[in-house]
């Protein structure tokens, strides 16, 4: 039987974060003052918090940061997680979710270890924009070789991730559809959320889905593809069926209702939600010297707490107490 919070939501999908370390300083996640604030755990300890889960449910585990790529070893925790079976007996669909700067030289050796997918996070495909929203001058050329590695390797689909912002990059709808179609990727467009180190989010710097499909809609027809309830994205191909874009659209069409989802934090903490105002510490119990059975008991009492949805935009919105870079995507 699969974890199942009080709203009745199968959880089957795990993020963990292995670093909340980055060589970026994209303006929609962080200051560029702060850095790492959390730390980083031995990747023993991960992987036995993703044996416990996998035993109760979760069938599918994104590694996230930070950028996971900075981590030595990560290829050997991506071997040894593919050890792993779910309570089915099934192997674990594993994946991760790199900035792409190092990923021209690992995306092979993750293919051979046992990741499935992998998601590089993209904000522009114009090499000025780009180094403009990441602060990094050298990056638009390694991400994109990091992008082709990714598919000659067979990491397949490849997904690409852009973040708008209005004021910044909303102009990049058609430009990131057309790269979709010219490099066989899935463009993924995703709203930007209050969960940056600067808090300067507001409604009217979000680019909603509405607005993407318009703009998309003036370079080609689209056509949506059914889609899974617990799928973040709305999808769609053109009309021609040459390339394939999402949305993740969680403010202005929010899908908290068929949220499969739980996150481990680099320092081993559960967060039931992006948005949670606490933290529920799966490590320290592992360091009082719990049993299996105790942390499944722990972690099934977590569950209960999930939160039934986020407020984003309601005048009860809380921010959440970690921002993304620190929470793990």
């Amino acid at each position: 039987m699969p974890l199942t919070d009080k709203f009745g939501r199968a959880i089957t999908d795990l993020r963990i974060s292995i670093t909340d370390r980055c060589n970026y300083k994209c303006v929609y996640c962080r200051t560029g003052n702060e850095g790492a604030l959390y730390g980083d755990l031995p990747f023993a300890e991960y992987l036995r918090m993703a044996r416990v889960l996998a035993g109760v449910g979760i069938s599918k585990i994104r590694i996230t940061g930070g950028e996971p790529l900075l981590r030595k070893g990560v290829v050997d925790f991506v071997r040894e997680l593919a050890t792993l079976r779910s309570s089915e007996g099934k192997p674990l669909d594993l994946a991760i979710t790199t900035n792409g700067h190092l990923l021209a030289e690992m995306a092979k050796p993750l293919k051979d270890a046992g990741l499935s997918r992998v998601t590089v996070s993209m904000d522009a495909v114009d090499p000025g924009r780009f180094a403009r929203i990441t602060r990094v001058s050298n990056g638009y050329d390694r991400v994109l070789a990091g992008i082709r590695a990714a598919r000659d390797a067979g990491l397949w689909p490849v997904k690409v991730n852009c973040v708008l912002m209005r004021g910044f990059n909303e102009d990049q709808i058609i430009p990131f559809g057309m790269f979709a179609r010219e490099e066989g990727v899935t463009v993924r467009f995703i709203e930007f959320m209050p969960l940056e180190e600067e808090r300067v989010w507001a409604p009217d710097t979000v680019v909603p889905l509405r607005e993407i499909l318009s703009r998309m809609k003036e370079y080609r027809p689209l056509v949506e593809i059914p889609h899974e309830r617990s799928e973040t994205a709305r999808r769609y191909r053109f009309d021609d069926g040459v390339g394939e874009i999402g949305i993740i659209a969680p403010v202005s069409h929010p899908f908290c209702g068929h949220c499969s989802r739980i996150r481990i934090t680099s320092d081993g903490k559960i967060r039931t939600c992006l948005f949670s105002v606490w933290d529920h510490d799966l490590h320290g119990l592992m360091k009082r010297g719990a049993s299996d059975g105790e942390m499944v008991e722990f972690i099934e009492g977590v569950i209960q707490r999930k939160e039934e949805r986020h407020h984003i935009g309601e005048p009860d919105f809380v921010p959440a107490s970690r921002t993304m870079v620190h929470i793990g995507g």
